[in-house]
């Protein structure tokens, strides 16, 4: 091997390139993000306590050396992410709020979605936890569900009985259906993660919905709705199984035909 390959094998090993250089660049975020990020580590950590009112936006702005927009925008995003809430009038303003199953979802999910985008976890291994983990929520909800629990399932099946699938708002119900699921299960740590499971591995988001699949897809969702209704864990798993399994196979065969498309 020539001494110029030598060198460049040296430098690449050791983190450079070709020039010898080191890599130490990150991308940089947009200030928004940033407020965002260092709010919500501050919570998270515990640095910033639950109850605890964070400073006015004015006061934020000024820390940041950003606009108010800015920290409007990044409150914003906190409080949809059930990290903080915003309280009107008089004596109010941003607070902490307890660090729940919805907000460890909400972490969760995202975590998630930067792992699979960079590739370091693959979408089959996250499909994979999330049937694993969607069985015990059904069997769980089936025996701690409340009439409250069952009403709401009901509703959502309701709803999908009466919109089209061609409707955006398919997939959201969908993940609804599965997410009172694991709420009704009484596990909060199980249904953080079935919800950011299911939010970044949506069988019906990713699929071309024809209206015989739609309404499998529907008929489905009431016999688990039934199930848990009727107190059967074991029906229950049998549903949920059959659920996922047809969801799945009718995925694959999706993603085989696109790539046959792809191909040609």
């Amino acid at each position: 091997m020539k001494g110029n390959e030598l060198t460049e094998v040296a430098t690449t090993r050791a983190g450079g390139n070709a020039d010898g250089l080191r890599h130490i660049g990150r991308k940089v975020l947009r200030p928004r993000q940033q407020v965002e990020d260092r709010v919500r580590s501050a919570i998270l950590s515990g640095e910033l306590r639950s109850g605890e009112r964070l400073p006015s936006e004015a006061e934020l702005a000024r820390q940041f050396d950003v606009s108010r927009n800015t920290v409007r925008e990044a409150l914003q995003g906190l409080a949809t992410q059930n990290l903080i809430k915003k309280v009107p009038g008089a004596g109010g303003g941003s607070f902490v709020r307890s660090v729940d199953y919805e907000s460890l979802g909400t972490v969760l999910s995202e975590s998630m979605q930067s792992l699979l985008a960079l590739g370091r976890i693959e979408f089959e291994e996250v499909a994979q936890v999330r049937q694993h983990l969607e069985v015990p929520a059904v069997r769980l909800a089936a025996a701690r569900r409340t009439e409250e629990d069952v009403e709401k399932l009901r509703g959502i099946v309701d709803s999908q009985k009466s919109i089209s699938i061609e409707d955006p708002g398919v997939p959201e119900l969908d993940a609804q259906f599965h997410t009172e699921i694991a709420k009704a299960s009484r596990n909060r740590v199980l249904a953080a993660f079935v919800a950011a499971l299911h939010q970044q591995t949506e069988p019906v988001g990713y699929l071309d919905l024809s209206p015989e699949v739609g309404q499998m897809t529907v008929r489905q969702h009431g016999a688990i709705v039934a199930a848990i209704a009727e107190g059967d864990a074991d029906a229950g798993e049998r549903a949920i199984i059959e659920h996922l399994t047809y969801l799945r196979q009718n995925l694959l065969a999706y993603e085989q035909e696109s790539e046959l498309r792809s191909s040609r």
